[in-house]
């Protein structure tokens, strides 16, 4: 059998591989790839970045769970304009595609971020619409009307990919994702961490300052998976980018399976930082045993029981 073909697409965008490194997850990319081989995914998505410098929670703001972390940080961030500084001598000569991932408290601000990472260089931008709305304190993946609205502003303002990450706490996830796709969105991502919290037994409060964080790891993949099943079902012409829970080649075949073109890791990079070359291996493994020459021959071919 001739070696696979893990090539596939997101609208306009070819990727060498179905596997994308996660925000939040490998930093700005550039110091990852310093003491990784990022030549195993099809790109790299930096930190959240917003208009202004965010200071984030103050700690304890990351705590592990039995089956993944929780995490409190509160996008953390120098601004849109330090970021690109830092990032542009680095952005062309790294060996995977970086894209930005855009964060604001209101809707010009995701604009005016955009507008700035593609001058920068990136290759696509994520909008990270799971955080909230300034003016009444609603997380934007929750409101479709906020939603579309955040989405074309982003994508007026350029010429490259712009995709929408949305929270797995969506009332409506497919909703919300029809709304990005008709503002212009090129792919969706589905999902963030979810909402989540532990309690320290000893202290008698909660282990992360801010009481409620984000839950990511193993335990997310099921409800990230449903909401990749759920959209594409509903929208079968709008990528989707699966993210949630994906520590092996296997987790990426289901994701595809459910519908998704490419699928994210992250939490996985805090414990092993360079998990891509196995999850790679164990993909093609799969695919050799399933007989499959082309990741894209997966892509959607989960039946209902």
């Amino acid at each position: 059998m001739a070696s696979q073909d893990l090539t596939t697409r997101l609208s306009d965008l070819e990727l060498r591989s179905p596997l994308i490194a996660a925000s939040g997850t490998v930093g700005s990319v550039w110091e990852w790839a310093e003491t990784c081989d990022v030549s195993f995914y099809g790109a790299a998505v930096a930190k959240s970045v917003s208009p202004e410098p965010w200071e984030g929670r103050p700690p304890p703001r990351l705590a592990p769970t039995r089956t993944g972390m929780l995490n409190g940080i509160g996008i953390q961030n120098p601004g849109i304009g330090k970021w690109a500084d830092e990032m542009k001598p680095h952005l062309r000569s790294l060996n995977v595609p970086v894209w930005g991932s855009a964060v604001a408290h209101d809707v010009t601000g995701f604009g005016v971020v955009s507008k700035e990472l593609e001058a920068a260089g990136v290759a696509a931008i994520e909008v990270n619409l799971s955080c909230p709305n300034l003016d009444d304190g609603v997380m934007f993946s929750f409101d479709q009307g906020l939603v579309s609205s955040v989405i074309s502003n982003a994508a007026a303002a350029v010429e490259i990919p712009v995709g929408a990450k949305l929270s797995p706490n969506t009332p409506d996830i497919v909703a919300a994702a029809a709304a990005a796709q008709d503002a212009g969105a090129a792919f969706v991502v589905l999902t963030n961490t979810a909402f989540g919290l532990a309690i320290d037994v000893d202290e008698r409060s909660p282990v992360l300052s801010g009481g409620v964080g984000g839950y990511s790891g193993m335990g997310l993949m099921p409800v990230s998976l449903r909401c990749v099943y759920e959209v594409s079902r509903a929208l079968p012409s709008f990528p989707i980018v699966g993210c949630g829970g994906v520590t092996t080649g296997r987790d990426i075949i289901e994701y595809l399976m459910a519908g998704a073109s490419a699928v994210q890791a992250g939490t996985v990079h805090l414990a092993e930082p360079r998990a891509g070359k196995r999850i790679l291996a164990e993909l093609e493994k799969e695919l050799r045993a399933m007989n499959e020459e082309r990741v894209e021959g997966l892509i959607g071919s989960a039946v209902q029981r």
